[in-house]
């Protein structure tokens, strides 16, 4: 049946038919981050973007990690740190996840330096870093999931607004799968726990 020729209810339920692609799934889009450890004394990092915030307080940030020498950095020390790269740093974070550690020496990669944690080498030329410290590994099929409680969080002045990181300024980027493309940060869309008040006011009246 040629397009023409498809009524509009026809059309809208072509459009609106679910379609499963398989149970191997990526979050749209991933936060993209460094992820910082120490191989004896030697610093290394790692592009990583399966990583979150997991708990409210004390902060808690959760990062899986597969078969890398980062991975074996925090195992050894059980510390690390999560630098958030701005857009100025694609091509080297891209780098950090393209050589391994455990062939390639990439401590003398960025600009390092520490805050209370002395395992957990921080970016300076990043936005924002936070140091962390293990509370707890996940041992799961493939990774390991390391759940770091938030010690220090790192930044310039520059980058805030109101005391904290302002978005606009540190200039993340983020990292869809599995088509392995970077993006920048979109324009804002909305209010967190504002936009759907006057929906919830509409729901409360239907009860």
């Amino acid at each position: 049946m040629e397009k023409s020729d498809m009524g509009k209810s026809d059309m809208d339920k072509s459009r609106m038919e679910k379609i499963n692609v398989g149970n191997n799934p990526f979050l749209l889009p991933q936060p993209q981050v460094l992820v910082g450890a120490m191989l004896g004394d030697r610093v290394n990092f790692q592009a990583v973007a399966w990583v979150s915030r997991v708990n409210a307080r004390p902060a808690y940030m959760a990062v899986a990690l597969g078969d890398h020498a980062t991975r074996d950095g925090v195992v050894a020390n059980g510390e690390f740190s999560i630098n958030i790269p701005s857009v100025d740093l694609v091509a080297e974070t891209d780098l950090m996840g393209l050589v391994s550690g455990r062939q390639v020496d990439k401590s003398a990669f960025f600009e390092v330096f520490y805050g209370s944690l002395s395992k957990a080498p921080l970016i300076r030329q990043c936005p924002v870093a936070m140091e962390c410290r293990v509370v707890k590994t996940v041992e799961l099929p493939a990774d390991l999931l390391f759940i770091g409680e938030v010690i220090g969080t790192w930044t310039e002045e520059r980058y805030l607004t109101n005391g904290m990181p302002d978005v606009t300024k540190v200039r993340p980027f983020v990292l869809t799968m599995p088509d392995n493309a970077y993006w920048a940060v979109g324009e804002k869309v909305g209010k967190a726990w504002h936009d759907g008040l006057p929906l919830r006011e509409r729901l409360t009246s239907l009860l």
